[in-house]
Parts: structure tokens; sequence; C-alpha cells
């Protein structure tokens, strides 16, 4: 299947969840996540959710790392070249939507993508060797091309992984965990 036919797929997938499902599906994630081997980290990049498009609600995970005293970076966009810059979530950061429905930090404190250590990626479609597929634009690829080599990328998706292998390219870079309501994956760097 096409990366187009699988966004439309998953889109179609999401929109179908309802309120009642997204809510209990995003919680069952958050405490998955208390599972892994991650907790010893400091810096935790999370993208808020985008309602809009039925994304899993990162509150919950939000409040997970909060809870932890962890240091909690946000993502904010930049559409005219497709990157993102990064900011300490902090109790004066003011958070706007963007013209894209995007929940973001107005400004704050800049943190570079080298210092971070677990990032939280956003998908629609994931397969059994951590290959994703996002929106589209290439936001996260470009960022966790910048991350360090060691950095945990973890993928949150309300589904299980596709069963072909999705298609990928140079600058596509793989997940080393992906986690559902039901299941963690972890995904063999070497595949």
């Amino acid at each position: 299947m096409s990366k187009s036919a699988l966004r439309k797929k998953y889109k179609a997938l999401r929109n179908n969840l309802t309120h009642q499902e997204l809510d209990d599906f995003s919680v069952a994630i958050a405490n998955k996540l208390l599972k892994l081997p991650i907790w010893e980290e400091r810096y935790y990049h999370l993208f808020l959710t985008i309602a809009e498009y039925k994304e899993i609600d990162t509150e919950f995970i939000l409040n997970i790392l909060a809870g932890k005293d962890k240091d909690i970076i946000i993502p904010k966009t930049n559409f005219k070249d497709s990157s993102l810059t990064h900011f300490l979530l902090t109790d004066n950061t003011k958070i706007k939507k963007s013209t894209y429905n995007v929940p973001e930090p107005v400004d704050g404190i800049e943190v570079p993508s080298s210092k971070i250590d677990v990032v939280f990626v956003p998908l629609l479609a994931y397969d059994s060797k951590g290959n994703r597929i996002g929106y589209g634009k290439g936001f996260y690829d470009r960022f966790l091309a910048e991350c360090k080599p060691d950095v945990i990328k973890i993928g949150l998706s309300f589904f299980p992984p596709e069963t072909t292998d999705i298609e990928t390219n140079s600058t596509d870079i793989r997940l080393d965990f992906c986690v559902t309501p039901n299941d963690v994956f972890h995904f063999d760097s070497a595949q």
C-alpha cells in the first residue's frame, strides 16, 4: 500500500474512534509507557495533541512527566522550511494554536535538539520494523536527524503495526519503540 493510501486509511480509522475510545486508549498508552526503560533520562520531547485530527491525548503523558519532575520539551512548527524549534515547558509557557491547529509555545527557553534524550513521535502508521508514516511534511525526520545518535524514539499509536513493510527512503528515521493501548513494540535497530 502506498504512503498516501496508508495515511488515508489511518486517518479514517482514527475518525471512527469515539471520544470515549480516544480517552481510554490515550490513558492505556500512557500507562504502558511506565513499563519502558526510559525513566532515568532528563529531557523528554512531547508533541501537543491536535484534537481535530483525533490524535492521542498527550495530556496524560504530560502529567506523568511532570509528576516525575522531568524537563518537558515541546515543539513549535515552521511550515516555511518544515522545521521544528523546541522549547522548555514551564509554568509561564503560553500555548497558542497555529493556523494548522497545532498547539504550540508562543516563545520561551529554546532547547537544542542535541540535548533531548527521549522523543515521543506522532505518526499515522508504522510497520513491524519501526518504520513510520507521519503527515508527510518530514518535520520529525529532520528533527530526529539533528538529535544525538542514542536518542530514544517512541511512536504512539492507537493501532497495531502494518503487516507489510512501509516503503522508506534515506531520510526516514526508524522508531525504537511503538506503544499502543495493548502492546509495546520494541524494534531492533539492526533490521
